[in-house]
């Protein structure tokens, strides 16, 4: 692992620099919004007006763009884990930045495809793949609660960004909108990361959840024993890998189509756009009062199951779209829809150093967040098209809930691989 070579950190008594750390990862899951499905969707119909675009096109572009982005991602997790989390989120984050004024620009479906590539590449993938491995640096016994920290972020970023867009891009424009996500990006998460995030607690004398090396050798202790450390190369010959992979891309895709037509599919049920983005902020308010829940029930509950559960509630939350006609039916797939995240929040942070260790983990989540990224570019277009092609959306809806409940049924056939070294 790749140490820091940043200043010395130091550690009060009774304080573990974790926790500060935590913050900053949390904060830029938060400031992934604006790459985000569910930021991205508030900017599709404006954007349409404006260009005389189809909703083919733009949902083409988007999965086209989001394709690529996720091809990318493996190897921005091997540079993460040869670089360092802190030179990484910094450089990264300012990418972020520069994509988003490149949103400000476009013109030609050329452009638009080019920044949909980049703030899916910088956002989407990047600002949730670095946070989701840098935190199971810090935490391993107290895991389930930091998790729960992180994903606070992008259920506060789900609750408010999709309704600052809707009411200041119809204030000040859409192109206005893309410059100033872009400025927060690049005068607070920037200046933040290069500052505060360190790589590893051993870097700074510290051990996971604050044990002091001295302490951990005092009791005899392994400096690598706390989880067994995979390679790529292991991990990927494992049915393990592929099946978790499979089971958590399928929510990626399923709901990524559905994020991105949101703003349709509500209006093809009678919802005007208020209400249809109040859904986001219902969901998030679900997220946050779920996940202590969720965070306590997964350091009990082989992760497996929690995962099937949640694969299940997707399933549920994209059937009753086609129940929508008012808005308490609206406002329940909020319900539903922040259930779901939460569960898979959590499940997603633990169930990948569970199985593959902490040592090599931004590189095999660069290589998952692959196929994620890749899974939810193929969500949009479907839905796009059966809207044009059907007249409305619920064929594709069917046969997305049914993909659904395929993957819910198949991740209970889970089971944690041997180690190549205990063979």
């Amino acid at each position: 692992m790749h140490k820091s070579k940043s200043a010395a950190v130091t550690n009060p008594t009774g304080f573990f620099y974790g926790w500060i750390v935590l913050g900053i990862a949390a904060l830029a899951v938060l400031l992934s919004g604006p790459g985000q499905t569910y930021g991205v969707s508030t900017f599709i119909d404006p954007l349409m007006e404006e260009t005389g675009w189809s909703r083919s096109l733009v949902s083409g572009m988007y999965s086209a763009g989001t394709l690529v982005a996720g091809l990318t991602m493996a190897a921005i997790g091997r540079l993460v884990d040869g670089r360092g989390y802190r030179v990484m989120l910094t450089a990264l984050a300012l990418c972020f930045a520069g994509a988003l004024l490149f949103m400000s620009t476009i013109s030609t479906p050329v452009t638009l495809f080019i920044g949909f590539l980049l703030i899916r590449m910088f956002g989407q993938g990047s600002l949730t793949l670095v946070p989701g491995a840098l935190v199971p640096q810090w935490f391993v016994k107290r895991r389930g609660r930091a998790l729960t920290v992180l994903a606070l972020g992008g259920a506060i970023s789900s609750a408010i960004l999709p309704l600052i867009n809707i009411n200041l891009i119809a204030a000040w424009g859409w192109r206005r909108m893309w410059l100033l996500w872009s400025a927060v990006i690049a005068f607070v998460l920037v200046p933040l990361a290069w500052r505060f995030v360190r790589n590893r607690p051993e870097d700074i004398g510290l051990r996971p959840d604050g044990e002091r090396v001295e302490e951990v050798h005092a009791s005899n202790a392994d400096a690598d024993s706390i989880e067994e450390s995979w390679t790529v190369a292991q991990a990927v010959r494992t049915s393990a890998f592929w099946i978790v992979l499979l089971c958590s891309s399928i929510p990626s895709m399923v709901g990524t189509g559905a994020q991105f037509h949101h703003m349709s599919i509500m209006s093809s049920r009678g919802v005007g756009p208020t209400v249809a983005a109040a859904v986001f902020s219902v969901s998030a308010g679900v997220h946050v009062l779920v996940l202590p829940m969720v965070g306590y029930v997964s350091d009990r509950i082989n992760a497996k199951y929690i995962l099937s559960f949640g694969l299940l509630v997707q399933a549920a939350t994209v059937l009753a779209l086609l129940a929508v006609n008012s808005t308490a039916s609206a406002l329940l797939v909020g319900v539903l829809q922040g259930l779901k995240m939460a569960v898979l929040a959590i499940v997603g942070g633990l169930i990948w150093p569970h199985y593959f260790g902490r040592r090599n983990l931004a590189s095999i989540r660069g290589l998952a967040t692959s196929g994620m990224v890749i899974s939810s570019a193929l969500g949009p277009l479907p839905f796009g098209l059966g809207y044009d092609v059907f007249g409305g959306y619920t064929q594709i809806i069917v046969l997305m809930a049914g993909i659904t409940l395929v993957g819910a049924a198949l991740v209970l056939r889970l089971q944690k691989p041997e180690h190549p070294s205990s063979v």
